[in-house]
C-alpha cells in the first residue's frame, strides 16, 4: 500500500548573473552566487508517491518510462529525502514539462525543484523555503533558483547550510517579458553538469569568478530600480563571460549554432537603434531575448523573422513553486 503521495509544479528559471562551476561537486556549491527569474509560462509537474510494495524507484518523463543515468540521478536525489524522512520506502516519480528538455531552457532546475517539493512533502517533510532550496540545489544547482518566485538571488554561502536562494523581488515587480527564440530543441550533447566541472579548466573562469560579486551588485540595484539599461548591459556583460569560460575549456563547450550569434548580433543592433531588448543565454544554443511588456509584440515579430528560429515562447516572471492538486493539469 502506497505510504503517500504529493504533486508540485514549478517553473524553470534563467539566469542574469550565471551559475557555472562548483566548490563541491558533490552537493552543488557554486563558485559564486546568481540571480534569476522564473518563467510562468513554462512548468514542470512532478508527482511523488513512496509505495512500500516498489521494489526499486519507478521514474516517467513525458510518458516515457526512463532508466539509465537519469533515473538513477533521480534515485540518488530520493536518498537524499530517505534519509532526512527516516523512511526506506521507494518511490513512484511522474513527470511532465511543456517546454524542451536539455536545451538550455533550465528543465533540470524546474525539474527537480518540483521534485524537491513533492518528494519531501510525500515523504512527511515539512521544509522551510531555505530548506527547500538547499534540498533542491543537491539535485541541480539552479534549481535553488527555482524554488522561491519572482526575481531569485542564489548566496554563494560557505556551506550546504547557508548556500539557497531567496526572492529578491516578487514576480509583479516589473513587467519584464522574455522572449525565448528556439533555434534548436535537440538535447544538447554535453549537459550542464558535466560542463560544471569544464570551468575551471579555462584560464577565464577565475577572472569571472573573482569579479562576479560586483555584477551581482550591479544586476540586483538594476531590478530593484527597474534600470532596463543598467540591467542589460551587466547581464549581456555576464552571459558572455560565461560562454568564453565554455568556449576555451578543455575540451572546449560550444553551444551555440550559426543562427544563435544570428539573435545575438541583431538584438544588439536593435538595441543601438533605440529598440528596448537585450540577450542572454544560459549551457544551450538557444537565446532569451528581454523586453519590457509594450516592446513585445514588436520584438516577438521581429524574432520570428529571423532565418534559423523555429519558433519564439513567451514568459513573464514566474511564481514560486508550489503543491498541486494531482488532478491539476495546467500550470503556471
Amino acid at each position: 500500500m502506497p505510504i503517500r503521495g504529493a504533486t508540485a509544479i514549478s517553473c524553470p528559471n534563467i539566469a542574469f548573473i550565471k551559475y557555472w562551476g562548483n566548490r563541491n561537486e558533490k552537493i552543488n556549491l557554486p563558485e559564486n552566487g546568481s540571480i534569476s527569474m522564473n518563467l510562468a509560462e513554462l512548468y514542470t509537474r512532478t508527482s511523488v508517491e513512496f509505495d512500500l510494495s516498489l521494489p526499486a524507484d519507478h521514474l516517467s518523463i513525458n510518458g516515457k518510462l526512463a532508466s539509465g543515468p537519469i533515473l538513477k540521478r533521480v534515485s540518488d536525489f530520493l536518498d537524499n529525502v530517505r534519509r532526512l524522512a527516516d523512511i526506506s520506502a521507494y518511490a513512484s516519480v511522474t513527470s511532465e514539462n511543456n517546454f524542451p528538455a536539455g536545451a538550455g531552457i533550465a528543465s533540470s532546475a524546474s525539474a527537480f525543484a518540483a521534485l524537491a517539493l513533492s518528494a519531501s512533502t510525500a515523504a512527511g517533510l515539512q521544509l522551510s523555503e531555505p530548506e527547500l532550496s538547499r534540498l533542491a540545489r543537491i539535485g541541480s544547482g539552479s534549481a535553488c533558483r527555482s524554488v522561491p518566485g519572482g526575481f531569485a538571488e542564489w548566496y554563494a554561502g560557505e556551506s550546504d547550510e547557508s548556500s539557497y536562494a531567496v526572492t529578491i523581488a516578487p514576480p509583479d515587480h516589473w513587467n519584464l517579458v522574455d522572449c525565448i527564440a528556439v533555434v534548436s530543441e535537440s538535447h544538447k550533447p554535453v549537459g550542464s553538469a558535466d560542463g560544471h566541472t569544464l570551468a575551471r579548466t579555462s584560464p577565464f573562469q577565475e577572472a569571472r569568478v573573482t569579479t562576479a560579486p560586483g555584477r551581482i551588485d550591479r544586476c540586483r540595484n538594476a531590478i530593484l530600480a527597474r534600470d532596463f539599461e543598467a540591467f542589460a548591459e551587466v547581464t549581456e556583460l555576464d552571459s558572455n563571460m560565461m560562454h568564453a569560460v565554455m568556449m576555451t575549456s578543455k575540451p572546449a563547450l560550444l553551444y551555440w549554432l550559426p543562427a544563435t550569434l544570428t539573435v545575438m548580433q541583431v538584438v544588439a543592433a536593435w538595441r543601438r537603434k533605440g529598440i528596448p531588448a537585450f540577450y542572454t543565454i544560459d549551457a544551450g544554443p538557444n537565446v532569451h531575448v528581454f523586453c519590457e511588456e509594450n516592446d513585445a509584440p514588436t520584438i516577438f515579430r521581429r524574432l520570428t523573422e529571423i532565418p534559423g528560429v523555429s519558433r519564439v515562447i513567451i514568459a513573464h516572471p514566474g511564481p514560486a513553486a508550489s503543491l498541486i492538486d494531482p488532478a491539476c493539469k495546467e500550470g503556471g
